[in-house]
């Protein structure tokens, strides 16, 4: 984040928090299973500064006008993710004072790149810290993970809040959705001549809609089905499909229960130093989100398959679906002629052209001053 992209003003805090991509584990965060996203370089800024009394005013870049609430009043659109910070701070009794807070940004929205997650750990942050209060990163994510959920209506899992409070430079974030365990993942991928190249495939997609919460529902369902907490638990996985008579469901559970598979394996590959066995298995994970989980357009679709065609080791969407971006895995020096690829097959076929960008692993909530 550049000092131009700083908010105007004085301010007696000023925090940033990342966007997030996910390396793989779509869709396990809400099951109790395993992820394994990390932190971008690209920031929501929050400057914020106390006020007497017990309202907030906040702006953002790319918004018209000031939006203003009360302790008791509900907030929409926009700055409902900033007054959902606020009231779930104030539900877990923590003494939050009156702020004027301005967002300025540079994760783009609608591309799946948890855009909204980075409002809220930001926000969070300086509000705890116009307040004095200590809160450790590590409770954060719930805070914000409950204010979206309760406050937003998006029913998101911890993933996302996670990963822009949590990620560190350099490294992806292995996080168990149950227990909250962390583990700091080196993935380095300049020193094996490698490089992450994002696609933004210009095909929005927004987490409120039936279709995200549709396949929570029926995740959830099948749990009940199979008489397990979460999928995360079913160890038998044809043993569980055999149960279950909704083909649609079983589709949705092996999705599920595989998908958090490769998760360990992409740990595994990444643990042993070779970035490069990843691929195949970020692939097999857009192919289960295409076949089995059914969340995928014919934009990401696309993606994928043009740079796997142009030499990427592995390929997958990120997000919720329906739209937003695609991960490629490719040689460093392979990144230009990839994105080449993918854009004369958008030409090809009729399609907005996209956006891409290499990414590397960056640094979690932190302070600016």
């Amino acid at each position: 984040m550049s000092v131009e992209r700083l908010p105007d003003g004085p301010f007696d805090s000023v925090w940033a928090s990342p966007g997030r991509v996910n390396l793989i584990g779509e869709h396990t965060d809400y099951n109790d299973g395993f992820v394994l996203p990390f932190a971008l370089p690209h920031c929501t800024v929050v400057g914020g500064r106390r006020r007497d009394t017990p309202s907030w005013t906040v702006t953002s870049e790319g918004y018209e006008g000031a939006v203003t609430f009360g302790p008791d009043e509900k907030v929409e659109g926009w700055a409902a993710y900033v007054a959902g910070v606020v009231w779930a701070l104030r539900e877990a009794g923590h003494d939050i004072p009156g702020a004027e807070l301005s967002i300025v940004s540079d994760v783009p929205t609608g591309a799946g790149l948890s855009s909204s997650a980075a409002i809220e750990c930001a926000v969070m942050a300086v509000l705890l810290d116009l307040a004095g209060l200590d809160v450790p990163m590590a409770v954060r994510p719930r805070l914000a993970q409950r204010a979206e959920n309760e406050y937003v209506g998006a029913p998101t899992g911890i993933m996302d809040q996670s990963a822009s409070t949590l990620g560190r430079t350099g490294h992806a974030l292995f996080l168990d959705c149950r227990s909250l365990a962390t583990e700091q993942v080196p993935f380095d991928l300049a020193a094996q001549g490698l490089a992450i190249l994002v696609v933004d495939s210009k095909a929005p997609h927004a987490h409120v809609t039936g279709e995200y919460a549709a396949r929570r529902r029926s995740c959830e369902e099948a749990a009940k089905i199979l008489d397990v907490a979460a999928l995360r638990d079913v160890t038998d996985l044809d043993g569980a499909l055999a149960r279950l008579d909704d083909e649609v469901m079983r589709r949705r559970v092996r999705h599920v229960v595989t998908e958090n598979q490769r998760v360990l394996d992409t740990v595994d590959a990444l643990r042993a130093g070779d970035a490069r066995e990843i691929g195949p298995l970020m692939t097999a994970s857009h192919t289960s989100m295409r076949d089995d989980y059914e969340i995928t357009v014919p934009q990401v679709d696309t993606v994928v398959d043009a740079a796997l065609a142009a030499g990427a080791y592995g390929a997958r969407m990120t997000g919720g679906g329906f739209g937003g971006c695609v991960l490629a895995l490719v040689d460093a020096d392979r990144c230009d002629a990839v994105e080449a690829a993918v854009r004369e097959a958008f030409a090809d076929a009729g399609f907005t052209p996209p956006d891409a960008f290499v990414v590397t692993p960056a640094e979690g909530t932190h302070k600016i001053r």
